[in-house]
């Protein structure tokens, strides 16, 4: 069956409350949790706490008030873990790069949580909305590795994913998630559980797309950690843990998502899709399956297009990634959390 097929069928399992899908045999699970046990002590994780990165960047824009306000959501990427500044997280990188684009000073407040599994995005969501007490005008979304590692029913996974999505667009935020990495890029890995570990990260992060496309948000394929990078630079690109980015790995991600963070804001040019570089208008499922082999890849509702007899449509853009301006020279500033400073 072809990866679009089962990432439909997940996505549909998800809508419907149905089951996961099974793509392994009894016998091919007890070799894969005798591999996961293996490499859980060659990669070991990190118990550091991430940086605390919230707070208003573009410094230099202070005058042009109010700040456009850009939640973080999802696991440990999300929060930054595997890094020791705060300039160095995702968030503050694509916060600095949105206040350079936006020439308006941008707040971030991240609530990811290092570990969090899809089904605390609803934990998440409230702690954002009604916690902080505010609405932000674009949300980023990183999650689904840990659902594969702890083997979450995948349509569980794209439910909470969709739920989440959904309440955030109802309160009017632009939404962009960062489909779950390959995991079959993690270096200790080794074979069967790397076959496996890519293929049903890649199902995961095509069902992913299929769902937010159809609430109206964005998705970017983090793919092999963000593209072939990863996997030609392995030593460069994943911190000392070997599971986690690097700074430099960080911002390759955040290079990749920045694009897709602007034009969700009406801030980037929409390019017209380019069909020597494989862009174009496709049905949603086949559109989420390429975009999962690909890291870089967006996926976004096609404007003006309407449902085919293969669902419906949704358009396929590999963005040109753009250099980030220096996290450290537009903040973090101290923030005010009270909703009057937003």
């Amino acid at each position: 069956m072809s990866r679009a097929r089962v990432a439909r069928r997940i996505a549909q399992a998800a809508a419907y409350g149905g089951g996961g899908i099974s793509l392994l045999g009894g016998a091919a699970v007890g070799l894969l949790l005798t591999e996961v046990a293996l490499a859980r002590r060659i990669v070991g994780g990190s118990d550091a706490v991430a940086p605390r990165a919230d707070g208003r960047y573009g410094s230099l824009f202070v005058h042009a008030e109010p700040p456009l306000i850009l939640g973080f959501l999802g696991d440990s990427t999300a929060a930054g873990q595997g890094v020791h500044r705060a300039r160095e997280t995702p968030g503050a990188l694509l916060a600095s790069g949105l206040a350079a684009v936006a020439e308006r000073p941008v707040r971030l407040v991240n609530v990811a949580n290092p570990g969090a599994q899809s089904d605390d995005l609803a934990r998440q969501v409230t702690q954002l909305l009604d916690g902080e007490g505010v609405v932000p005008d674009a949300c980023v979304i990183m999650i689904g590795a840990n659902d594969v590692t702890r083997r979450m029913p995948l349509a569980k996974s794209v439910r909470f994913l969709s739920d989440a999505v959904r309440r955030l667009r109802e309160a009017g935020s632009e939404v962009v998630v960062g489909t779950c990495p390959d995991l079959g890029s993690v270096e200790p890995v080794q074979q069967p559980l790397r076959w496996v570990a890519r293929r049903l990260s890649r199902q995961l992060a095509a069902a992913q797309t299929i769902a937010v496309v159809g609430l109206g948000g964005r998705t970017v394929s983090l793919g092999a950690l963000l593209g072939p990078e990863f996997e030609s630079r392995p030593r460069e690109m994943f911190g000392p843990d070997n599971y986690h980015p690097s700074a430099e790995g960080y911002a390759t991600a955040a290079m990749a998502m920045l694009p897709s963070l602007c034009a969700g804001l009406g801030l980037w040019p929409e390019d017209r899709p380019d069909a020597r570089r494989g862009e174009g208008v496709l049905p949603v499922a086949q559109a989420a399956a390429a975009a999962a082999s690909e890291g870089g890849t967006e996926v976004a509702a096609a404007v003006g297009a309407a449902s085919g007899p293969r669902g419906r449509w949704a358009l396929l853009m590999r963005r040109r990634r753009r250099r980030l301006p220096d996290a450290a020279a537009s903040g973090p500033e101290p923030a005010d959390f009270s909703p009057s400073g937003a």
